[in-house]
């Protein structure tokens, strides 16, 4: 019996012979000597070609190339650019001087996954631009290829641009990363520069997100920026999504500046002249659609808060607000008239608006000649309610308002303005047509219950009146600024006051009778009932006629007749007074209103002494017109007839 063949050894067990292991030492030690001194430069073209590939943008390596193996690899490189969108005119839309960056090797191999943990730039730019599609240059390459996964970025010494032609937008800010508050949070970036906004300088500084945020539309881009443009200033704090889209965010903004009408540049919001303001609210923009809700602040010396909207991507712009102030002052509402607010004490306003305060004081007239802007009464349309609970208004005993302004195409309605007044109200309705070159007017007033004592509150001698002021105005006129508007008014005004008691003593005075007057100024004053008291214009081309004029007491019966020119603001009023007592001083001589609105003049005219006799009955009825009689509170009894044995 013969022995069995022995089995062959497998290679892997065989000890390698002298030669093969000198084979295999000069192999590994010409991999480590090509990995030492292997020049990593020699790849810059097929990176570069592998870029070009990927992107549809060119690459460029200008300097060296340096990589550092391991299961963490790091990627250097200097002088590094990146190709733009082949419709701009700048060639580059990022460059470096340094970049350096770690890629993660396994998930690279077995997982076909790019995570880039870290990226650290040195000097680096980066143009964004908007085409002429509205498509951004920061759109490229394969959008359903396996994204890129970043976690974070450090920027030294960094510039970002962002320019939209169309929009007349272009931002120029220097970025530099700061120390982040977490050690695995992804670093924040401080940013400082300025740029135009459709067309308007501003600067801004602030706070933002890591970069790798701007571009991820789902996850929100948090923001804490101030920015400002001339006197105005906002302080926007919050998030945005799609930054670039400016499509949809929720922000905490403060907005102050010297004057509302500088945001018509802005925002495209006409916004009439105002004081210096300073708000802050919610804004949210989604779609079309900006809202700035819940905001609070003041404007001038009133407060103001509520939520206004603005819908865009229509014709025109439409303004929703509902706007509430607890404590309105009168005169901050001054520029919707086209006339500035107060200036000087502790009245609130801006060196442009005292400018026009001092000049407005030198003028001769009263009535605002500040045209309306036609073009900004067309840019936009409107539906705005402001409710303010309580007015100051000194010369003026004016209680609450509630406005409600629409403007369509423009033709504005103000339906209602009304006021709280002296205890009774003011209630109008007003619409202003300026589709054409020269704005045409109609207004409405109904004038209710106004408390006589109320209405003049510091003049000693109406302190104990009694008496409700009534009556009804009617007005139509053409003119793009209010002087304008009622120098050409046509129309009815009249107004008139029912049974009440007034100051003897100043019956006495308006009757000119000199013994009465005196006695009453050294002796205790008494009180008067009143009948009636009215006054009723026609009014034509800006002159208002009187058709009925007359003041009728126990003591004094006061008849009138005259004009008052709205064109030229003057007054040429007379006033007949026949005192019903026999004073034997009683003058019985005219009392002749006349100057102008801003200086008006009282004075007897005793060149008429002694010319009339029955002054009353030659003046004709003093029956108050049928059109008053709804509105005045007479009262009951055989004095209750308006005039007495002289009415007709």
């Amino acid at each position: 019996m013969t022995d069995a063949a022995p089995k062959p050894v497998p290679f892997y067990r065989r000890r390698p012979s002298r030669r093969t292991s000198v084979v295999l030492g000069v192999l590994a030690l010409a991999l480590v000597l090509l990995v030492v001194l292997f020049d990593w430069n020699w790849l810059k073209g097929p990176v570069q070609s592998l870029v070009r590939a990927q992107t549809g943008r060119e690459f460029r390596i200008g300097g060296d190339l340096n990589v550092d193996l391991g299961r963490t690899t790091t990627i250097s490189g200097e002088a590094l650019t990146f190709g733009n969108a082949a419709w701009s005119k700048e060639p580059t839309m990022a460059s470096a001087d340094r970049a350096e960056f770690d890629i993660e090797i396994w998930p690279l191999l077995f997982e076909r996954q790019t995570r880039i943990p870290e990226i650290r730039l040195t000097k680096p730019t980066l143009r964004l631009e908007t085409g002429p599609d509205g498509v951004g240059n920061w759109v490229f390459g394969d959008p359903d290829g396996e994204p890129i996964r970043f976690r974070k970025i450090w920027i030294d010494d960094g510039r970002l641009q962002f320019f939209n032609a169309p929009k007349k937008t272009d931002v120029d800010i220097s970025v530099n990363s700061s120390q982040p508050r977490r050690e695995d949070a992804a670093p924040p970036i401080d940013v400082e520069g300025k740029g135009r906004w459709i067309g308007n300088p501003f600067n801004i500084s602030g706070r933002a997100e890591s970069p790798f945020e701007l571009s991820n539309s789902d996850k929100p881009y948090r923001i804490n920026l101030r920015a400002d443009a001339g006197p105005t200033r906002a302080h926007a704090r919050g998030n945005l999504i799609n930054p670039f889209q400016l499509r949809n965010f929720n922000l905490q903004l403060a907005l102050s500046g010297q004057n509302m009408e500088n945001l018509y540049p802005l925002i495209g919001i006409a916004i009439p002249p105002t004081p210096p303001y300073k708000l802050d609210g919610r804004l949210i923009r989604k779609g079309d659609v900006w809202r700035y809700q819940d905001f609070k602040g003041v404007v001038g010396d009133s407060d103001l808060g509520g939520t206004a909207t603005v819908t865009v991507g229509r014709k025109r712009p439409l303004l929703e607000a509902n706007l509430v102030s607890r404590r309105l002052d009168l005169d901050d509402l001054a520029g919707f008239l086209g006339a500035p607010p107060q200036a000087g004490g502790d009245e609130s306003t801006n060196p442009e608006l005292r400018a026009q305060t001092l000049q407005l004081a030198a003028d001769t007239r009263v009535l605002p000649d500040k045209p309306y802007d036609l073009t900004k009464l067309r840019s936009m349309d409107a539906d705005v309610r402001l409710k303010a609970h309580r007015i100051n208004a000194p010369n003026l005993p004016l209680d609450d308002m509630d406005a409600h302004l629409k403007l369509n195409a423009g033709i504005v309605n103000l339906v209602p303005l009304n006021f709280g007044v002296a205890g009774g109200d003011i209630r109008s309705t007003i619409r202003m047509d300026a589709r054409e070159a020269v704005i045409r007017t109609q207004a409405k007033v109904s004038v209710r219950r106004l408390d006589l004592s109320k209405l003049f509150p510091d003049v000693k001698l109406t302190k104990d009146a009694v008496g409700l002021i009534g009556g009804d105005m009617a007005i139509a006129g053409t003119g793009n600024s209010i002087a304008a508007m009622l120098g050409s008014a046509d129309g009815d005004v009249a107004l008139g006051m029912g049974r009440g008691q007034i100051s003897n003593l100043l019956m006495e005075l308006a009757g000119i009778d000199i013994a009465e007057s005196l006695k009453f100024l050294l002796t205790k004053d008494k009180k008067v009932p009143i009948r009636c008291a009215f006054g009723d214009f026609a009014v034509k081309d800006g002159m208002m006629h009187s058709r009925a004029l007359a003041f009728d007491t126990e003591d004094t019966l006061i008849v009138g007749d005259g004009d008052i020119n709205l064109k030229n603001e003057t007054l040429d009023l007379e006033l007949r007074p026949r005192p019903k007592d026999r004073s034997i001083l009683a003058l019985r001589s005219p009392l002749v209103v006349g100057g102008t609105f801003k200086d008006p003049s009282f004075h007897p005219d005793f060149k008429r002494l002694g010319l009339r006799g029955a002054v009353a009955l030659a003046l004709g009825s003093i029956a108050p017109p049928a059109a008053l009689l709804a509105t005045l509170e007479l009262g009951p009894g055989k004095d209750s007839a308006c005039g007495g044995k002289y009415a007709k």
